[in-house]
C-alpha cells in the first residue's frame, strides 16, 4: 500500500482529496470540525517536508451552486484546525485556479471551490478530471467518506498520476483499522449491529458472519427477528417483509457457530416522544400499542457480558433511540462495555454515522480503539465491496 510515508514532497505540489464535507449552522459556520482534524497529519507532513498543498473537497449535494454549500464558510475553521492559513479560490478548474495554484509557495494551502458545483464531479468525467489533476505534482486520496464513490476526484484522476499517486494518513489508517476486524481479527470477534432496519444490514451480516463468533442485534431492527420467532411487539417497528430474511440469517449463525443475541427486554412507550409513558416488557411481549424505543436492564447485562469475553470488537448502530434521554440508556451501557474491555486490551472499532453521533455524544471517543470517519465507504468495506477510490490507488 503506497501511503504518503513514501514520498518527499519537498517543492512539490500535493494535489489532496480532503472530505471537508462538514456540517454548517444557520450562519454557515462549522459546527464540527472533525474531518478537517482528520485530515492534518497529511497536509502537514506534506508542508513539513517542505511542499505545498492544493485541497480538494466536496460540501453538501448542491444542485445549482447555492452559496450556501460554498468551501468558502469552512476556510476560518480550516485555518484554525490546520495552525495555517488556508487559501481559497472561488472555482476549481479554470484560469483563476491555475494562476493561485502556479503563485503558491512551499509551506502553502489553497482550498479549491465545492467540486459538485460540477455535475462532471459526480459523473465521473474523465475530462473533468483531467482538468484537476494539472494542479498537483502528487495525487493523494485521504478522504474516506467518499473511498466508495467513482468520482472525478477520487477515482478517475489517479490514472493521471500512474506513479505519483498514494493514500493520505487517514484513508490508510482506515484501511488498516477495517481489515483488522475482517482479516486480522483477535478472537473472539463480535460484531454489534444496531439500527432501525435489516434491509440496511443484510449484506454486512452476511460477509461478517464467517469472520466472527458473536453477533448481537440492536435497535429496531431486532424486532423484525423477534416477530418472525412468533413474539409480540406491539407498536415497534418491524419489516414485515423481512421476516423470512430474519430467520434465515439466524439459521446462517447457526451454520457459522456465531452465538446471536437479541435483546431479552426493552424500554417500551406508549408513543415515540421523549414525554411517553414508559414501562419495561420482555421484548417478546410487548403490549399492543407500545413500541419498544431502547434495550431494557437484562439485555443492558447480557450483552456487557459478551463484549466483556471479546478480543475484537466491531460496533455498528446504536440499540435504542438515543437521541431521546429515556431512551439512551442502552446506548450508554453498551458504550461502557466495549469502553472497558477496550480499556483491558480488545480492539474496537466503531463506524456508522448514528453510532460514531452516539460516541460522540457521551465521549467515547478516546475510550475506543478507533472511530471511523467513513460511513458509507466503512459499511461497504464491511460488505466486501471494492472501493473505486482505493482500487485507483492500489493499481
Amino acid at each position: 500500500m503506497k501511503t504518503i510515508n513514501d514520498f518527499n514532497f519537498h517543492q512539490k505540489k500535493a494535489l489532496i482529496r480532503v472530505d471537508f464535507n462538514v456540517p454548517l449552522n444557520d450562519d454557515h459556520e462549522v459546527t464540527d470540525a472533525t474531518r478537517i482534524e482528520a485530515a492534518k497529519p497529511t497536509i502537514i507532513k506534506v508542508l513539513e517536508d517542505g511542499g505545498s498543498c492544493v485541497l480538494m473537497s466536496h460540501l453538501g449535494r448542491p444542485k445549482n451552486k447555492e452559496n450556501e454549500f460554498s468551501l468558502q464558510h469552512i476556510v476560518d475553521t480550516a485555518s484554525d484546525v490546520l495552525g495555517v492559513h488556508v487559501k481559497f479560490v472561488a472555482d476549481c478548474v479554470g484560469e483563476e485556479v491555475s494562476e493561485a495554484v502556479h503563485k503558491l509557495q512551499p509551506g502553502e494551502i489553497l482550498l479549491l471551490e465545492n467540486l459538485r458545483y460540477y455535475e462532471a464531479e459526480t459523473k465521473g468525467d474523465r475530462a473533468f478530471a483531467k482538468q484537476l489533476s494539472k494542479f498537483g505534482d502528487i495525487y493523494i486520496n485521504d478522504a474516506f467518506g467518499t473511498a466508495h464513490r467513482a468520482h472525478a476526484s477520487t477515482a478517475v484522476i489517479a490514472q493521471f498520476f500512474p506513479e505519483n499517486k498514494c493514500f493520505g494518513k487517514l484513508l490508510a489508517s482506515e484501511i488498516k483499522h477495517v481489515n483488522k476486524v475482517l482479516n486480522e481479527s483477535e478472537k473472539p470477534v463480535t460484531a454489534i449491529i444496531g439500527g432501525a432496519k435489516v434491509s440496511s444490514k443484510i449484506t454486512i451480516i452476511e460477509n461478517i458472519l464467517s469472520k466472527i463468533d458473536h453477533l448481537i442485534i440492536g435497535g429496531g431492527m431486532a424486532f423484525t427477528f423477534i416477530k418472525a420467532q412468533g413474539g409480540d411487539v406491539g407498536a415497534s417497528l418491524v419489516e414485515e417483509d423481512k421476516l423470512e430474511l430474519s430467520l434465515d440469517i439466524i439459521k446462517k449463525a447457526k451454520k457459522n457457530n456465531v452465538n446471536l443475541h437479541l435483546p431479552l427486554d426493552v424500554v417500551a412507550a406508549d408513543s415515540f416522544t421523549e414525554f411517553a409513558s414508559t414501562e419495561i416488557d420482555p421484548i417478546d411481549a410487548i403490549p399492543d400499542g407500545w413500541m419498544g424505543l431502547d434495550v431494557g436492564p437484562k439485555t443492558n447485562e447480557l450483552f456487557a457480558r459478551v463484549i466483556s469475553e471479546s478480543k475484537t470488537i466491531l460496533w455498528n448502530g446504536p440499540v435504542g433511540v438515543f437521541e431521546m434521554e429515556p431512551f439512551a440508556k442502552g446506548t450508554i451501557s453498551l458504550g461502557n462495555a466495549i469502553a472497558q474491555a477496550t480499556n483491558e486490551g480488545a480492539f474496537s472499532l466503531v463506524g456508522g454515522g448514528d453510532s460514531v453521533a452516539a460516541v460522540k455524544k457521551f465521549s467515547f471517543t478516546n475510550k475506543v480503539s478507533y472511530v471511523s470517519t467513513g460511513g458509507g465507504a466503512m459499511l461497504e468495506m464491511l460488505e466486501g465491496k471494492t472501493l473505486p477510490g482505493i482500487q485507483a490507488i492500489e493499481q
